[in-house]
């Protein structure tokens, strides 16, 4: 029960995520596209209903996906299903430290965690040694859990090989997605400059 009530939750965690990257492509147009396709996408994903129901459901994913770590610790065997852990593990820490910053950023702080909330770590002078490798490793974790169960749970349906390299397609695809987030938003593909309020002593 808690296996398939996980796999709902990341669906529609999922849902959510598919346009969150979206948005984070449409930076490649500029800044202002990045902003525009978040105020438009912003009116669903802060609904008064909705919202609420994305953070609870990513709090039951992290609460669950830790479970199942713990459950099986020593268990796993062979690359994806290591790999399915590992990057479970690494979004689970993503999703709180991420979460609390944004909800920090926004409640405490008054700002509007857009585009230069992302990009203010991200700029020489600020924290890019660690935020660079943070939002990597993020968007590489979900495309590999995502894929990896995927993988499981059509081990019976298709051919291996088929599946080990649609997998493989899929982590490159991921790795490809946040290496060209990170290089827009730490200003490699065109000039970043950063509001007086976003600046961490970095302008």
């Amino acid at each position: 029960m808690l296996h398939r009530l996980h796999r709902l939750s990341a669906l529609l965690i999922s849902l959510y995520v598919v346009f969150h990257l979206a948005n984070h492509l449409a930076a490649l147009g500029g800044v202002e596209a990045h902003i525009a396709f978040m105020r438009n996408y912003r009116q669903v994903y802060r609904a008064s209903l909705v919202e609420p129901l994305l953070l609870a459901c990513v709090l039951f994913q992290v609460g669950s996906g830790i479970t199942f770590l713990i459950r099986r610790r020593g268990q796993r065997r062979g690359f994806f299903d290591r790999a399915q852990a590992l990057s479970g593990a690494y979004l689970a820490f993503f999703l709180l430290f991420h979460l609390g910053a944004v909800l920090y950023g926004r409640a405490a702080q008054g700002l509007d965690t857009n585009f230069y909330f992302a990009a203010a770590g991200l700029q020489p002078g600020a924290y890019p040694a660690f935020f660079m490798p943070y939002y990597s490793l993020a968007v590489l974790a979900y495309f590999t859990h995502l894929t990896c169960g995927l993988r499981w749970l059509l081990r019976r349906r298709l051919p291996p090989q088929t599946l080990d390299r649609a997998a493989a397609g899929a982590m490159s695809l991921g790795l490809l997605l946040a290496v060209t987030i990170v290089a827009t938003f730490s200003g490699a593909l065109y000039p970043v400059e950063l509001p007086a309020e976003y600046c961490l002593g970095n302008c």
